[in-house]
């Protein structure tokens, strides 16, 4: 009675039903109760005794893996099936340990199959997360790699079951896991094949939307290091007939719908295509499209596909134009006469001309025998016409015949693409085939397809019952033979001798064979087969007895198809096409393209690739996968029982069942069987050590049958249902525990009650009594009250009546005062307008008389001083046409002449010595290109293999370097921005401070916008960051690749004697980190620009000669400023009478400077040429070319240099006399003396006015060489500045009329305001007055500081410099006197070393230092160390040490954390020092903001000389690389661990008992590891001390932890979501337990603060989940409530994998899970399950200032740096 057993059902196939009277041996019925509490009576055979199928318990219901159910029988498999799919959503499910997954078609997208999920599967054992096709793909890897031998996956099942979607995921898995180890993307390859098999391949069918019509198989091939290298592509049984037939709601293959909707694009119109329903072989099956499919975008992709496979676009073309040839000739009219038995296509039939014109065949042959044949016989050969039947069939065997042959290329060339030259080392093969199919008509494909799979069945058994035996021999159990269906024999009927095959064969090598004859043989061969069997009504059809069900086949169609003929005549036109080298005709070995190489049928071929198939399975391990279509409606998440059973009938899911029941299913590890059913136990054999022992003797006690159980060697073996029985004793003592501890705690509440009951009694009685008197006092009181209520309410009423009559009285005569007064002050307002109206109209019109008889005054005096200065005028005309005038002017020039003759003659000395020097470097350039010319071509000889590859390497690395430059730079914009929001904040909240009494909301208010938009900002602050360091990330991995690269090609070069391109490789460094010496940039920015636009290889070539050149013009400019500095310095100690001799010095000024200009135009030129013998690569003639260019240039310039010489010596004696006369003519020469401060340009001017016989060409230029430029410039200034000025004050004078006009409108709407507002408002606008001049004057303020700053800074290096040399003349005056002896000068934090002691310095203080070798000093002793030697270089000014110190010590660090990559101390090591050296570069930069902390000794160690701001974010950089490095170290050694010891560890004891049942490790897991919590901690406990060993910053720390517990907290997340037998109560709990230890850790080591604890928010709430009651509405909304963390995905997730420990405790039902659902839509959750456990935070590196200075560091001598000299 109350068992619960299945019974058979019409629809749902088996139904539950419970006992409800006991049976007897001898009944004839059971007494049932269904579900839904109706009575049936169920009839038992008594001959037969078969009773109904108990079901198992629900606590084992839902169970991963079917064969952990206690009772092993179809409807218990079905069940859990269907609570696994439809209550949990979950779709897959084991079917035995790591042999069968069974997947289950959801008809819905799930976001189960993210990258994220591949990571979370992969490297994990098959039983330890739930069943998914990942985790068959990764036990297939990992045997792989353990085994070293050949895998297979076999995907099955019927169409529309999701076989190719499971296949495509499993080659996505390899795809990820194995990429590819080179650069050849074969993965992406491999991957990319599906989309054009899927085109070419697949076709809607009334089962599914995307059916494969073809079987493959795929090998991925894998190299010894297990990365993909290849793949091979092998395919079976293409259904050829759909490409001329499909039946009703089918569709042809896709790409003929693809072609016929791309067939608008401007490359197709040749094809002669339109929409897929004008062509009969697209329009069969009625609708040409599927719903929500878009054929153009999926063609597009096929393209994409492709062109990535390597497929030109001229072989695509190719193919297009063959597909759209098929569809022109299913359009063919043909013409039937004489009823059909002659027929003919008409010469102007349009689809045939395009068939032709497409395929490049000849018209009228293939007009002709499209209706003709061919007969040879032994006396002649004569064409005979064939019917409208005949010709039909033999156009579409022709159309089959062109499809098939093209689907073989493309395979081929898929091939061919995904072909490798490296050795294979293994593979993993995909199978991807159809499963058992029986329709109503079965025909010659159903045949095929179901012999394949008797042939896959056979081997499926084979290797279940071989899987099973190694399981029992491994744990010793007696082994006996298990009866398992072996179909053989309906093989051996297939395939035998004068079996099925044999006979079709031999029928079609019949003349005149047909499918009734062949049938008739088949009925004579096999009548007595027990598989074989003649239906009663049809003599054309005949039945097999497959394994999975009995079908019937008709023959009709049989011959034709196993034939697959096409007409000779056809063959040999289509010999003649002029496609067939595109298509690639004998390319594919074994086939050619348009002829059909027919042995034995192709039946005979099928057998034979299947049998190779089986071979190469057989010779592999096989992984099964079992697809099953819950229904033929494609609706998501519904459950048919009748085509599920018929399925797992067919695929060999029961089967497998069968076979595991005939043994012992059922097997449990001593250790999980102990601690579930201790219980049962007593407390003298708990006592005992011995596990094994303790289940050896309980299970003797309980199961007295020796035969249902068995013990192995690590397991327990139990027949089927034993586990139940066992589960049903547990559950009696937990039964009876329960009703002792109810019994108990029922009699004690009803005691308490009792108790409750009588003091509540004696309490109300107590109460009552009381409020009895306490009433009666009230009313008294009351009473009283009212009296006295009433004599005050009437004296009240009285007085407000008067109160309310004066009031009246005193607003009446305010309002009459207030009237008056206003009255008179509008009187006496009016008097005063009047009174200012008439003074400003007097003084205007006493101003205009004045401006009046002032302008007459001033014409007046204009008149008169114009007639004067006529008169005087002509006197001086008269005056200096004398001889006497124009020799005094000419007194004093022949001296400046001479002089400057003199200085010509010293400027021709110049010129020569330039011209030799000159001379010299251009011998010297053309020995250097020549020499260059023979390296070039002993490089490019070298180099021509890989130039390709590093020009384009050069170019992606100047690419990255663009992308993080303008990264830098939208950084610090950002970084500006939030700076000014910030310093705008500021302000606002000081103005708020001024105001006068605020209101409290406005406030708050402003309070939560700040923090709002606060947070805001640092919220885009944090992602823009993250972006920065993401790019530095891809930065450092993209250079790890170039390395790695150049380190490649470097292995491939020839060898010999080959120079390394040194300018290249310096340049380069260069680039990476900029100098800090910028003296060069302007002199090189032509240069540079071409170089660039050159290439860097070939302006190399060249730049010794330009570094020459440079450095002479940089020495010519020097001698130019000395000589100009002198000249300035004379004409000072000159005395007064000397100033005749400034116009020669200015002329020499002159001339020197335009002298200055030529040379630099013509080394700019010489530059030019230089480069342009770059670009053109050509001999040394264009050097040459080059060099005469300058040459003519030079001639020039000293042609240029004679004319000015002799205009010189013209002017000499004219410049002389007007220097003489200069004292007689000083009342002539007062309107002159303006322009000069001596006067001599006006001097000039008059003499050489006078002097009319001189040429009006030569007076204008000795006025343009003396002054006249000057003069021009003097004038375009003032009148530039006068525009400036007066636009100033136009702008200032626009602001002040706004102003007052803003005032003026502020004034009037004031006045119309009450007097307590305007005073307000007057308030309010004194206040903005205020704060606006406040705010300028801090601007002002900060303008004053910086410039402050900046001639502070410049004094200090002035004042150091005039130190220094008070220094060095001190000690040069010491070092004279003999006896004085030298005193020892104190230690300054400087170290001085030579520059050939670099590399050892890096070599001693980097590369070979271990940190074991400094643990005894300072902290960030080497960062000290780099400083110190860097300081002493900025001491001496010396840039070019300091960039090399720099760069060495950046590229050393790098060298040494490539070398130590999994070195957590080491990498350490050098974050805390980069981190230190960076500090050490701000605190000692001289930046206010970093010297606040600083002593007056630190100060002192300031860099004086060189700003290292550039070398700041390098180091930052650098720093940020270090620490990601240092992130994935941690994350490697504790990513094993954090399952094992978070999720798995029992560390609260005994909850070990009350876990989930049925959920079994597998074997491969026994040499697994186990961790626990301590373990964990342990190491998070030796990154904490050597992190603060090493002096790290504590706040790089707390962010090393946070980074390191969302690790924890995503991996521990991920695999709770992802597995079932973790998702209860206990794993809650102990969860929960674990995490309060880790945050107890937190807090010893003060590290709550880093938001550590924060990261295990999700974790945390998931644990509460878990322990959460899971029933009513309401515990719905407190989960929604608390798990703020989790996403909806994630909620729903662990809900439904949530399972009951026990069976008292209930399954989380499908309504609650939809009232979760229901709340929770309103979210805008992401829609990724799993959390991304790679993902980084964005890492700061805070400003964190050293106290120790730079004089009391120590150098330890193990460090072995003796060649620092302490300075």
């Amino acid at each position: 009675q109350y068992t619960r057993v299945w019974i058979p059902d019409p629809d749902e196939v088996w139904r539950s039903a419970e006992i409800i009277k006991d049976y007897k041996v001898g009944d004839k019925s059971l007494q049932l109760k269904l579900e839904d509490e109706t009575l049936y009576e169920y009839p038992i055979d008594l001959q037969g005794s078969e009773l109904p199928f108990l079901r198992n318990p629900d606590i084992l219901v839902g169970q991963n893996d079917l064969t952990a159910l206690s009772y092993l029988h179809e409807p218990a498999v079905l069940h859990n099936l269907k609570v696994r799919f439809l209550e949990s959503n979950h779709i897959y499910t084991y079917c035995g340990e790591c042999i069968v997954l069974v997947a289950i078609n959801p008809y819905e997208q799930l976001p189960i199959y993210e990258q994220d999920v591949i990571y979370a599967y992969s490297g994990q054992n098959m039983g330890d997360m739930d069943p998914h096709i990942f985790a068959v793909a990764e036990e297939a890897y990992k045997q792989m790699a353990r085994d070293e031998k050949n895998q297979s996956i076999i995907v099955s099942g019927e169409s529309g079951a999701g076989k190719t979607v499971s296949a495509k995921y499993a080659m996505r898995f390899f795809a990820t896991v194995g990429g590819s180890a080179s650069e050849t993307n074969i993965e992406a390859k491999v991957l990319a094949s599906s989309p054009i098999m899927e085109a070419i391949g697949n076709a809607k069918t009334t089962r599914n939307d995307n059916s494969s019509r073809f079987g493959k198989y795929i090998q991925i091939g894998f190299d010894k290091r297990y990365h993909i290298i290849g793949a091979n592509m092998r395919t079976y049984l293409l259904e050829k007939s759909r490409v001329v037939f499909q039946a009703e709601d089918e569709r042809n293959y896709h790409i003929f719908y693809q072609l016929c909707a791309s067939s608008s694009l401007p490359e197709f119109k040749d094809l002669g295509l339109t929409c897929a329903e004008d062509f009969f072989y697209t329009s069969q099956g009625g609708d040409t499209s599927i719903d929500g499919v878009d054929d153009a975008d999926d063609f597009e992709k096929t393209r994409h596909a492709f062109t990535l496979l390597g497929v030109k676009e001229s072989h695509q073309m190719t193919i297009f134009r063959i597909i759209a040839a098929i569809l022109h000739l299913g359009n063919l009219k043909i013409q039937g006469e004489r009823d059909g038995e002659v027929c003919s296509v008409s010469s102007e039939d349009e689809h045939l001309k395009n068939f032709c014109s497409l395929l490049g065949v000849e018209h009228s042959q293939m007009q002709h025998w499209l209706c003709h044949r061919k007969l040879v016989t032994t006396a002649e050969t004569y064409v005979k016409s064939m019917s409208l039947h005949q010709v039909v069939n033999a156009r579409n065997a022709l159309a089959k015949h062109i499809y098939a042959q093209l689907f073989n290329w493309i395979v081929h060339h898929v091939n061919k693409a995904l072909h490798t030259t490296v050795k294979q080392h293994s593979f993993i093969g995909v199978l991807d085939i159809y499963g058992f199919e029986t329709f109503e008509v079965n025909s010659f494909e159903q045949f095929c397809i179901n012999y394949a799979n008797e042939k896959l069945q056979q081997q499926f058994n084979s290797h279940v019952f071989k899987l099973e035996q190694e399981e029992y021999m491994k744990e010793a159990i007696p082994w006996t033979l298990i009866d398992f269906y072996d179909n053989q024999p309906c093989i051996d009927l297939i395939e035998a001798k004068l079996g099925i095959l044999d006979l079709l064969d031999e029928e079609c090598k019949v003349p005149k064979g047909t499918d009734q004859n062949w049938a008739q043989k088949l009925y004579d061969r096999h009548a007595a087969s027990q598989h074989f069997q003649k239906p009663r009504m049809s003599n054309t059809s005949f039945i097999v007895l497959h394994f999975a069900d009995k079908v019937e086949y008709q023959s009709e169609g049989f011959l034709e198809k196993n034939r697959d003929t096409v007409y000779e005549e056809q063959i040999n036109i289509l010999k003649a096409s002029k496609v067939k080298r595109a298509v690639g005709q004998g390319s594919c070995p074994g086939w050619t393209p348009w002829c059909l190489l027919q042995m034995g049928g192709f039946v005979f071929q099928f057998r034979n690739s299947l049998q190779l198939l089986m071979e190469t399975l057989n010779a592999t391990t096989p992984h099964y996968v079992r697809c099953i279509k819950p229904n033929d409606e494609k609706l998501p998440f519904k459950f048919d029982p009748k085509r599920a059973v018929q399925q797992l009938r067919a695929c060999g899911v029961l089967e497998t069942i069968r076979i595991s029941a005939a043994g012992f299913p059922s097997r449990w590890s001593y250790t999980d069987f102990f601690n579930r059913y201790r219980v049962l136990m007593s407390k003298r054999d708990l006592s005992k050590n011995d596990k094994k022992q303790i289940c050896q003797t309980l299970l003797e006690e309980l199961i007295k049958d020796p035969d249902k159980f068995q013990f192995g060697r690590t397991k327990i073996f139990f027949r089927a249902g034993q586990v139940a029985y066992l589960e049903k004793l547990r559950a009696d003592k937990f039964r009876a525990a329960t009703i002792m501890i109810q019994k108990t705690v029922r009699g004690w509440l009803e005691r308490t009650r009792f108790r409750r009951l009588r003091r509540a009694t004696l309490t109300l009685q107590c109460y009552t009594r009381g409020h009895l008197a306490r009433r009666l006092f009230e009313h008294l009181r009351r009473t009283r009250a009212a009296i006295i209520l009433q004599k005050q309410y009437r004296m009240l009423r009285m007085r407000r009546a008067f109160l309310r009559v004066r009031s009246a009285a005193l607003t009446i005569q305010a309002f009459a005062r207030g009237m008056f007064v206003r009255r008179i002050y509008r009187q006496m307002l009016m008097e005063h307008k009047a009174t200012i109206l008439q003074r400003y109209a007097r003084g205007w019109l006493a101003r205009a008389r004045f401006r009046r008889a002032r302008a007459a005054a001033v014409v007046l005096q204009c008149h008169w001083r114009r007639l004067k200065a006529r008169r005087q005028l002509q006197a001086l005309r008269i005056e200096a046409r004398s001889a006497q005038h124009l020799k005094k002017l000419n007194i004093g020039m022949e001296n400046k002449v001479v002089q400057l003759q003199r200085k010509v003659d010293e400027q021709n000395k110049e010129n020569k010595l330039l011209n030799e020097q000159l001379s010299m470097l251009t011998s010297a350039h053309s020995s250097e290109v020549e020499k260059l010319k023979k390296e070039l071509q002993q490089y490019q000889q070298t180099q021509q293999g890989d130039g390709k590859q590093l020009l384009s390497l050069q170019e992606e690395t100047e690419r990255l370097q663009m992308e993080l430059k303008r990264a830098h730079g939208e950084r610090e914009v950002m970084e500006d921005s939030h700076s000014k929001e910030r310093d705008l904040l500021k302000k606002v909240s000081k103005v708020h401070n001024f105001s006068f009494l605020p209101p409290s909301s406005f406030e708050d208010e402003f309070a939560r916008n700040t923090v709002e938009e606060n947070m805001q900002m640092k919220k885009e602050l944090e992602e823009e960051r993250s972006r920065y360091q993401n790019l530095v990330k891809e930065y450092a991995s993209l250079e790890q690749r170039y390395d790695n690269l150049r380190d490649e090609m470097s292995i491939f070069k020839t060898p010999g004697h080959r120079r390394n391109p040194s300018n290249q490789s310096s340049l380069e460094s260069d680039s990476n980190n900029p100098s800090i010496c910028t003296s060069e940039i302007g002199d090189t920015e032509d240069v540079i620009q071409q170089v660039e636009e050159i290439g860097m290889e070939k302006a190399a070539m060249d730049m010794t000669l330009f570094l020459k050149l440079q450095k002479r013009v940089r020495e010519l400019e020097v001698e130019r400023k000395k000589l100009q500095a002198q000249l300035e310095k004379k004409e000072q100690e000159r005395n007064p009478p000397a100033r005749n001799m400034e116009l020669g010095g200015r002329i020499k000024k002159q001339e020197l400077e335009s002298e200055n200009k030529k040379l630099k135009n013509e080394l700019n030129e010489l530059r030019k040429a230089i480069a342009d013998h770059a670009t053109q690569n050509n001999s040394a003639n264009d050097v040459q070319d080059g060099y005469s260019l300058l040459l003519n240039q030079l001639k020039s310039a000293n042609e240029e240099l004679e004319v000015r010489k002799e205009e010189v010596l013209i002017l000499r004696s004219q410049i002389m006399k007007a220097a003489q006369q200069k004292e007689m003519g000083k009342n002539m020469t007062e309107d002159w003396g303006y322009l000069n401060e001596d006067g001599e340009l006006g001097l000039a001017y008059q003499g050489l006015k006078l002097t009319e016989s001189l040429p009006s060409w030569l007076i204008l230029r000795a006025l343009n060489s003396n002054g006249g430029w000057l003069l021009e410039a003097q004038l375009q200034e003032q009148r530039r500045e006068h525009e400036e000025e007066m636009e100033a004050l136009k702008n200032q004078v626009d602001f002040m009329q706004e102003e007052l006009e803003k005032q003026q409108q502020a004034f009037l709407q004031t006045l119309q305001l009450s007097p307590e507002v305007q005073v307000e408002f007057g308030l309010q606008q004194e206040i903005t007055r205020l704060t606006n001049e406040n705010l300028d004057l801090k601007e002002l303020l900060e303008k004053l500081e910086k410039n402050e700053k900046k001639l502070k800074k410049q004094l200090k290096i002035y004042m150091k410099k005039v130190h220094d040399f008070e220094v060095e003349r001190r000690l040069h005056e010491r070092n004279m006197q003999v006896a004085v002896q030298r005193k020892e000068k104190d230690f300054q934090g400087m170290l001085e070393y030579y520059k050939e002691d670099e590399p050892l310095l890096i070599r001693n203080l980097i590369t070979e230092l271990k940190p074991q070798a400094v643990s005894a000093t300072v902290p960030c002793l080497p960062a000290y160390i780099l400083y110190m030697c860097l300081r002493h270089a900025d001491y001496i000014n010396d840039d070019q040490k300091v960039h090399s110190l720099l760069t060495s010590t950046i590229n050393g660090v790098k060298k040494v954390l490539k070398k130590h990559q999994d070195d957590f101390e080491m990498t350490s090591f050098w974050l805390a020092n980069m981190c230190r050296l960076l500090h050490c570069l701000k605190q000692y930069s001289g930046e206010e903001c970093f010297m606040t902390q600083n002593t007056a000794k630190q100060n002192e160690h300031c860099l004086k000389n060189f700003d290292l701001t550039e070398y700041r974010q390098v180091l930052g950089q650098l720093s940020i690389q270090i620490y990601q490095q240092l992130i994935k170290i941690a994350r490697g050694i504790l990513h094993p661990m954090i399952v094992s010891a978070v999720l798995e560890n029992e560390s609260i004891q005994g909850l070990s008992s009350v876990k989930t049942v049925g959920y079994r490790k597998y074997s491969s897991n026994a040499g697994d590891i186990c961790y626990s919590l301590d373990e964990m901690i342990h190491e998070l406990n030796t990154f904490h001390s050597i992190m603060c060993d090493q002096g790290l910053d504590p706040e790089i720390i707390q962010q090393v932890f946070k980074q390191l517990f969302y690790m924890i907290n995503a991996i521990t997340l991920n695999n709770l979501l992802l597995r079932k037998d973790v998702c209860s109560w206990s794993t809650g709990m102990q969860l929960r337990f674990n995490i309060s230890q880790l945050e107890e850790w937190l807090r010893g080591k003060n590290l709550q603060q880093s938001g550590a604890a924060q990261t295990l928010e999700p974790l945390i709430q998931a644990a509460q989940l878990l322990q959460l009651k899971k029933k009513t509405w309401e515990d719905a909304e407190a989960i929604c409530s608390l798990c703020t963390a989790l996403t909806t995905h994630q909620i729903v997730k662990i809900l439904n994998l949530y399972t009951p420990v026990n069976e008292f405790e209930e399954r989380v039902t499908v309504a609650f899970i939809r009232d979760i659902q229901v709340n929770l839509k309103g979210r805008n959750d992401p829609t990724q399950l799993l959390l991304d456990f790679k993902h980084l935070f964005p890492v700061l590196f805070p400003f964190n200032p050293s106290a120790i200075t730079m004089d009391s560091i120590h150098l330890p001598a193990s460090l072995n740096l003796d060649f620092l000299n302490k300075v």
